[in-house]
């Protein structure tokens, strides 16, 4: 037996130990990625979520270790994963550690280790390699003594890939740092042939792919095209509580997993949502549940995505259409991983255009946005902080940082950052927008969803559908989906019954006015005494926005009795009772004002006035508006939203003494998006005397 035969009996060794599994054996693919590893080559391995990816870098890095090579630098993208690899490893006698924003307190124990070479794997994020403490202390001194360079999720890297981050693009930077000869491992599970060919091309033309087929034999999948939110929802808990097992929903907006969750628990379901505000620990205590079939199902954003895995998952299904077919395969394909048979069931409303629409357009910065960026910095000769950008530019804090990041990653960057304040660098005045790249990118964008669209319409076998479009070069007829075997197909209809409470439960989806309490960091009203925290004297009470703009129901009654009507349907005005009814304030407002408007100054002052009126409640002008302003919808971050109302609003009642204060109010306002007016408004209204201030909106203008 030659070194390389051994090598091979000993990893399968290696392979079964891991398991558990005596009689385990390499699946395609697998040996021939690590021997070729072994002999220090570029390696990209796309093979479906399940076939053990993981296994090849684990099973590479402890051959590697025990021929006396460095530590592999796995770049991973996400915290969840890198738990998952840590403890995989383990089983190996592998000792991996990670350095990420969750253990600041063990880095310099980790950094130590690793100068002392016990460590056999460092796990971080792309966004580690930003940080210059991290660079230098770590990167430089391990860079060229590395075993192994593992690159997880390696679609990221791609701007065509479903999941492109921009981080991903320093690990391309630092591969000439690097040793000539040091082995390479990308690996994916959704990368097309545009998507390789990128990845080919900057890894070098001398990377080895090792492609496997895409197939999902378990899946049951199929396609449902139903409109309305009402009807889907009322499918959506009959189909589920006739489902075995637990799974995963999933949906385009944050809103929508925390709506969609609540009505599955109205109905007797164990739901929870999943989206990328919740915390770190949240996250990891949700998927432990769903792995432990601890809830039924989680609601979940795109934020669960990569690194989850629960081999017994039983149905995915999605509420809403997908950005593109990669994406829906990525993610229907956490089903079904160890189960003989698992649903993948791709449901269709009538609001998933005007969604998708929404992340196209707003995927990369404005030229507009860079340029004003751009001449913010030259202009400033010691830089700006995030902050003060804000304070000088109308752009909302995640676009702002979206284009900072964008600007500091290109070729030569035209920005850099030093210490907290980002600066220009030469080649500023120089920096051209690539509109080319942007509009063929967008352009793939919108191919792909007219893509989903086909997909939705296709009746042919469905899983063959996903493999073409995958550039998958083993396609032939499941046998399984609904169009290969009616037989496997979920029922279609929805109890009526269901129906009207769905549309009963969507009116009613009240949506939190929740209370600010502080003014936006660093600003200061030129027309008004106010900065800092707010007292609780001059603080509006929580209030509620009856719906969300456009909304099916009352959302599209706001937006036509507001754009196209010039006046309030009166369902909004007994929608609004009924919500009152519900609030059970204490104490209870005595009377009702507005938020004047120069543009249209009777629409919401004859709302209010007819929904006192309804209430029995004293009705009256409180507030007056001294001058125009633009639009708070076209103001996009605190500093500029809290500069668009200064001065804009005066109290037309006389100021009360603390002893003789006037009774609570109930403050009427058509839309509310930051709450910046009503905060103002409320905060004037205490100020005059007023005891309690209670907000209630038409409808929430949101995006997420």
């Amino acid at each position: 037996m030659d070194s390389l035969d051994f090598t091979k009996q000993q990893s399968t060794d290696y392979l079964r130990q891991v398991l558990k599994k005596p009689n385990a054996h390499f699946r395609d693919g697998q040996w021939e990625s690590i021997e070729a590893l072994l002999y220090r080559q570029r390696v990209l391995v796309v093979q479906h979520t399940g076939w053990g990816k993981s296994m090849v870098y684990m099973l590479a890095t402890k051959l590697l270790r025990e021929q006396g090579a460095g530590l592999t630098l796995l770049i991973s993208p996400l915290l969840a994963l890198i738990r998952n690899q840590i403890e995989a490893s383990e089983r190996l006698n592998i000792i991996a550690r990670s350095i990420n924003s969750t253990n600041m307190e063990d880095w310099e124990t980790i950094e130590k280790e690793i100068q002392d070479n016990q460590v056999d794997m460092l796990i971080i994020s792309p966004e580690r390699l930003a940080n210059d403490d991290f660079r230098s202390k770590v990167l430089d001194a391990v860079s060229h003594k590395l075993g192994l360079f593992v690159i997880d999720e390696a679609h990221c890297i791609s701007d065509w890939g479903h999941d492109f981050r921009p981080d991903y693009q320093r690990i391309v930077r630092i591969l000439d740092t690097f040793a000539q000869d040091l082995p390479i491992l990308a690996t994916t599970a959704t990368a097309n042939d545009r998507v390789v060919n990128d990845i080919k091309k900057q890894l070098g033309s001398d990377l080895l792919i090792q492609r496997g087929t895409l197939v999902r034999k378990s899946l049951k999948l199929q396609n449902i095209i139903i409109p309305t939110q009402a009807i889907r929802l009322a499918w959506l808990a009959t189909t589920i509580q006739g489902l075995q097992g637990s799974g995963i929903v999933y949906v385009l907006t944050r809103r929508d997993s925390e709506l969609v969750t609540k009505w599955l628990q109205k109905n007797g379901l164990l739901a929870s949502a999943y989206h990328a505000d919740l915390a770190a620990t949240e996250k990891t205590e949700l998927e432990q549940k769903l792995i432990a079939n601890e809830i039924k199902v989680l609601v979940a954003t795109v934020a669960l995505g990569m690194g989850f895995d629960k081999p017994d998952l039983a149905f995915v299904i999605h509420y809403q259409r997908p950005a593109s077919v990669v994406h829906y395969y990525q993610q229907v394909g956490r089903a079904g991983r160890a189960v003989d048979e698992a649903y993948g069931v791709l449901v269709h409303g009538e609001e998933d255009e005007r969604i998708s629409e929404y992340f196209i357009r707003n995927a990369f910065p404005t030229s507009q946005m860079i340029e004003s960026i751009l001449n913010a910095l030259s202009e400033s000769r010691e830089g700006l902080s995030t902050t003060e950008l804000q304070k000088a530019l109308n752009v909302r804090y995640g676009k702002l940082e979206q284009a900072l990041r964008h600007l500091s990653l290109e070729m030569p960057a035209p920005i850099e950052k030093n210490d907290k304040k980002w600066q220009a660098t030469e080649t500023a005045e120089f920096y051209q927008v690539d509109k080319a790249k942007i509009e063929q990118i967008s352009a793939t964008r919108y191919a792909e969803q007219q893509q989903m669209r086909d997909y939705m319409a296709y009746t042919g076998c469905l899983m063959a559908f996903l493999q073409k479009a995958l550039d998958d070069t083993d396609i032939q007829p499941c046998g399984k989906c609904a169009n290969c075997k009616p037989s496997n197909a979920l029922s279609t209809k929805a109890n009526p019954i269901l129906i009207e409470h769905a549309q009963a439960f969507l009116n009613r989806s009240h949506q939190l006015i929740k209370q600010r309490k502080q003014w936006p960091v660093g600003f200061t009203f030129n027309h008004h005494d106010f900065k800092g925290k707010i007292k609780p004297e001059l603080q509006a009470s929580e209030g509620f926005a009856l719906c969300t703009w456009q909304d099916e129901g009352y959302g599209k009654l706001v937006y036509e009795g507001k754009t196209l009507e010039n006046h309030f349907n009166d369902k909004l005005v007994e929608a609004c009772i009924k919500m009152y009814q519900e609030w059970h304030l204490d104490p209870a407002p005595k009377w009702v004002t507005y938020v004047p408007s120069k543009r249209n100054p009777d629409l919401v002052a004859d709302f209010a006035k007819r929904l006192a009126e309804r209430l029995n409640l004293r009705f009256g002008q409180a507030l007056a508006k001294v001058k125009d302003n633009q639009s708070q919808q076209e103001m996009h971050n605190s500093f500029q939203q809290a500069r668009n109302i200064d001065g804009v609003f005066e109290v037309t009642i006389p100021k009360r003494a603390e002893d003789n204060p006037y009774s609570p109010c109930l403050l009427i306002d058509d839309i509310v998006d930051s709450g910046w007016t009503i905060t103002l408004t409320s905060a004037l209204l205490r100020q005059a005397g007023v005891s309690a201030v209670y907000p209630l909106a038409l409808a929430n203008y949101t995006q997420s």
